[in-house]
């Protein structure tokens, strides 16, 4: 799949003449809270949330006359990274290029942001994090949420990625019942309808078939709200679906926009930056299609980095967001600019 301006230009429709993405393409990470209330247009950032493993907690930018919210959800640590965490590469390796950048080899912390956006309807998420069920350094969401300001019971609209438990975790409590009590959800259709497929759980290892029964699960108390998006386009205002596969099956980027400035949802388009971006050929452990996920990467970052479209990482650095710059066979990421007000 290519991504061209042209396609993508006519499918936002309401972005006008701006050099846009287009389209794209699928795969799983394991198996296995959420308020808000719109967002002030003027705010501090957060200092972090307090408990066992205290995170940052939130921060805010605009896009055009809109607030993003990247709200911390914690994270959640990958051990001994060189050993199984990159498939088509030696571990000496990947600690070189652990050492390289200043992160630990013995364990790996992935973070998970959720990146919320204010509208004149709501507050739309974008993923919704573990719900404090997969780990005790996750689960801060709830928290810092309430420390941004963000009512739950203003989320309109919960747009998803894909379905790997970190993802879609906090929807329920853990004794199953909804966190958000107005919003729709917003699924890629061949995402759903891979994880709801009887014959892929069926066929599935044993190791992953508790990913299935968690999608199935999560989903569960939404089900007369879940709205499926059959192709790639205009999903509401401002918000344009990317089909990006290879992480899984229906694997989803989305770009947003407000007036000329654009941001774009990369879900699990990469890990760790800083083995990602840096090695887009290398294949995590996490990926189902690697040899996809590989090419998608590519595309997708060869076009941000010459437009220059902000991006956000669910397991970028908090608080998750910045640039891509074209380096070498790789990519750099480079932090957003950041300030104590918004």
């Amino acid at each position: 799949m290519v991504i061209d301006r042209r396609g993508l230009m006519a499918a936002a429709g309401t972005l006008a003449a701006m050099p846009l993405l287009a389209r794209l393409g699928w795969a799983p990470w394991g198996s296995a809270a959420a308020q808000t209330q719109a967002a002030p247009s003027v705010a501090a950032q957060a200092a972090g949330a307090t408990g066992p493993a205290p995170t940052p907690g939130f921060f805010r930018f605009k896009l055009g006359n809109r607030t993003v919210t990247m709200v911390s959800d914690g994270y959640g640590t990958r051990p001994d990274p060189t050993k199984g965490f990159v498939r088509n590469v030696e571990a000496t390796v990947v600690e070189e290029a652990l050492k390289a950048a200043f992160l630990p080899t013995d364990a790996l912390r992935l973070p998970y942001t959720v990146p919320f956006l204010e509208t004149a309807d709501g507050l739309i998420a974008f993923d919704i994090g573990t719900g404090g069920q997969l780990g005790n350094t996750a689960g801060r969401l709830a928290a810092n949420m309430q420390a941004a300001g963000l009512d739950p019971a203003k989320v309109t609209q919960i747009v998803f990625t894909h379905f790997h438990g970190d993802h879609i975790t906090g929807l329920t409590t853990a004794d199953d019942k909804p966190v958000f009590a107005n919003a729709q959800l917003v699924v890629p259709e061949a995402e759903w309808d891979y994880w709801m497929s009887e014959e892929n759980a069926n066929k599935a290892p044993e190791a992953m078939k508790g990913a299935f029964a968690n999608v199935r699960k999560r989903f569960e108390p939404y089900k007369a709200r879940i709205r499926k998006m059959d192709r790639d386009g205009e999903v509401m205002p401002g918000v344009v679906a990317l089909s990006t596969p290879g992480h899984t099956p229906g694997h989803t980027s989305y770009l947003l926009s407000n007036g000329d400035a654009q941001a774009l949802v990369l879900g699990d388009l990469t890990n760790r930056p800083e083995l990602n971006l840096a090695h887009p050929n290398w294949h995590l452990v996490f990926d189902m299609d690697a040899d996809q996920a590989e090419k998608t990467r590519r595309e997708v970052l060869d076009r941000v980095a010459s437009d220059r479209i902000r991006c956000m990482g669910y397991h970028f650095p908090f608080p998750a967001n910045g640039y891509v710059a074209k380096e070498g066979e790789g990519y750099r990421f480079i932090p957003a600019d950041w300030s104590t007000g918004v």
